[in-house]
């Protein structure tokens, strides 16, 4: 039987991809004052994360002024060309958006600028931030509050129609997706849309670990959902990644690193770079990351290096 050369020693495929997120729509301004809200803020963490190991920037964007979620293409365009002219990275967009928001609008950015890679939740579940209210008696904007709040009474959609509706209006753009699965049952989901042909190998899967209404952050959730990959998938089929939210981002990450996997970190997914202590960049993350990686005895990936792994279309193919 023939190796998969993707994971023999020596070759591309062995490298450590690290994604780093760097704002997202989960984390609001009073929580942190690193978080990036501005085109400004944004371009530059984009540009640091990747000057510090990171191969894939993942993106969203806000509304500068009170730091709202913003998926409108006019957003992204603040800043997207200024990434691609300062950093070699891969540019990975979202098409999650904000769990408040309908699929159609989240799609847009993807579908303007024709990214390399674009994310694509693979199902349907309770989005729960509102635990965090109870960190925080006082909110820099009217809007947080709310945002949190409503996260009790919110499904966040992901319907097979939704998800058809993303991969239509992107792969004809050539753009790969982070498939994010947040629970077994959305492996199960993107098994289907394997055996249908709608997507195709290597697949790039990002478990999420830690989300209230996901798997949770324990290492037999890790072991499984790496376990149920290689059943339905094929291990020859995809690229594992992983996320772990809040406090679980680095014991989660060096796991993953140990069992053969990619990571993903940034201010998206955990403020924190240690007990109590605020990250004070997503480099700062990014460079822990990078250290537990190598502390094992691997290399992390350049960007080129996660071009090839994931077989992407190269960065002058993209629309922005």
């Amino acid at each position: 039987m023939a190796k998969d050369a993707s994971k023999m020693p020596g070759k591309t495929g062995s490298k450590v991809i690290i994604t780093c997120a760097v704002t997202g729509a989960i984390h609001t301004p009073t929580m942190s004052p690193h978080l990036p809200i501005t085109p400004d803020e944004i371009a530059a963490a984009a540009i640091g994360a990747a000057e510090a190991g990171a191969a894939i920037i993942h993106l969203h964007a806000r509304d500068p002024k009170t730091g709202k979620p913003d998926q409108t293409p006019e957003a992204f365009g603040r800043f997207l060309p200024r990434i691609k002219q300062q950093s070699n990275c891969v540019i990975n967009l979202t098409s999650g958006g904000s769990p408040t928001m309908r699929v159609e609008e989240r799609a847009r950015p993807a579908a303007t600028f024709k990214p390399e890679v674009a994310s694509l939740n693979m199902g349907s579940i309770n989005f729960a931030l509102y635990p965090m209210l109870n960190r925080y008696k006082d909110f820099k904007f009217d809007w947080e509050r709310p945002y949190l709040e409503g996260t009790r009474d919110l499904v966040f959609r992901n319907t097979f129609q939704d998800i058809e509706y993303v991969l239509k209006t992107c792969y004809g753009n050539d753009t790969r997706f982070e498939f994010e699965c947040y629970d077994v049952a959305h492996l199960y989901n993107l098994a289907h849309f394997l055996e249908r042909g709608l997507v195709k190998p290597p697949l790039f899967v990002q478990s999420v670990f830690g989300i209230l209404g996901g798997i949770g952050t324990h290492p037999e959730d890790v072991m499984t959902m790496r376990r149920t990959a290689d059943r339905l998938l094929g291990r020859e089929n995809y690229r594992w990644s992983v996320l772990g939210a809040g406090r679980a981002q680095m014991p989660i990450a060096a796991m993953a690193a140990a069992m053969g996997g990619n990571v993903r970190v940034g201010l998206e997914d955990s403020l924190w770079i240690g007990p109590g202590k605020l990250a004070e960049s997503n480099a700062q993350q990014v460079r822990k990351a990078r250290q537990i990686i190598e502390g094992l005895g691997l290399e992390i990936a350049s960007a080129d290096e996660a071009r090839e792994i994931l077989q992407l279309k190269g960065g002058d193919k993209v629309a922005f």
